[in-house]
């Protein structure tokens, strides 16, 4: 398997939305994931890849360039030829990580075209089920009367979770102490282990911790709430009116593209996940299915990025 990839890594890229069907069966495309293999954009990206494939008539290859926070890969496709050949599987990370300030080697913006809108995660707010609390008004509570007492977990310091939950602080005006992680899975571990008190997390990839009785889910932390949890409030309806912190997925491709490459990728990544099959399985991953125009897709980043900056700032998050 190693040796296929590589030798299709190794073929002469074309221009996917000016190839010939006949001739586009050859055309090879990658998506570059800018983590490792197994979290949540790297489903993403091969969950979509082969409905992508068989859109366009080509071979989606999928290639993990992890480092410097996602900075590594996305670095590489700014870089890229603006072909339409490679593009980035980008989420929230893709601006959290500039918002801080981390001396990134590109603008999340400038240096990149928004292809496509693929969908939105949303969060949850976990307990550790040994706090006398049962919603997020009563964890508000309970918050102020211990006063920098209580504790929360996060995947790093200026991650997502990280953003999330030091927002939330601020909003609710309570004093949390931050316990960083190097990953959400060891985040989740030791919420259940009892060494952390709280935890904002992506629903994708954390389903299968909510079960543990150890946790408890007591919020989703979107505006509505989600088909995954159907019967669970929004932070909004539980204790902190008009709190939300969502994650955009989507592709992205270096600065300049040709705006009809741009589009023909765009339509392609509306009719795979119109695709009820790959739809459903977005959806098992905690993402709602949302196409958009390149156009919306590209004021939704520019919003994003400055929205980020916002919480970050109110926050008093500093870079590491």
């Amino acid at each position: 398997m190693k040796k296929w990839v590589a030798a299709l890594a190794g073929a002469t890229f074309v221009f996917i939305a000016a190839m010939p069907a006949a001739r586009a069966q050859s055309t090879i495309a990658k998506i570059v994931v800018p983590f490792a293999a197994g979290g949540g954009q790297d489903v993403l990206a091969r969950v979509i890849a082969p409905e992508l494939g068989a859109q366009l008539g080509a071979t989606f290859v999928i290639e993990n360039r992890a480092g410097a926070g996602g900075a590594l890969g996305a670095s590489d496709v700014a870089r890229s030829k603006p072909d339409g050949n490679t593009l980035l599987m980008a989420a929230s990370s893709h601006t959290i990580s500039a918002a801080l300030d981390r001396k990134t080697p590109f603008d999340p913006v400038a240096d990149f075209t928004a292809v496509a809108h693929v969908g939105t995660g949303a969060y949850i707010f976990l307990f550790n089920a040994n706090l006398p609390v049962k919603s997020v008004a009563d964890f508000i509570a309970y918050a102020k009367s211990k006063a920098g007492k209580l504790n929360y977990a996060s995947a790093g310091v200026g991650s997502a979770t990280h953003l999330a939950m030091a927002y939330f602080a601020t909003r609710a005006q309570i004093n949390l102490v931050h316990v960083p992680f190097k990953s959400t899975a060891e985040a989740l571990n030791s919420l259940i282990g009892g060494d952390t008190e709280a935890l904002i997390v992506p629903t994708l990839g954390s389903q299968a911790f909510v079960a543990n009785p150890a946790i408890r889910l007591l919020a989703v932390v979107s505006k509505d709430r989600i088909p995954t949890f159907p019967d669970t409030p929004t932070v909004n309806e539980s204790g902190l009116a008009g709190f939300e912190f969502t994650s955009w997925f989507g592709l992205l491709g270096p600065a300049n593209m040709p705006p009809d490459v741009t589009q023909k990728l765009n339509d392609a990544v509306a009719r795979a996940i119109a695709n009820p099959a790959v739809a459903a399985n977005i959806a098992q991953q905690g993402i709602e299915p949302r196409p958009m125009s390149p156009a919306a897709f590209t004021q939704l980043l520019t919003d994003n990025y400055a929205s980020m900056k916002k919480i970050v700032a109110a926050a008093g998050i500093a870079a590491d």
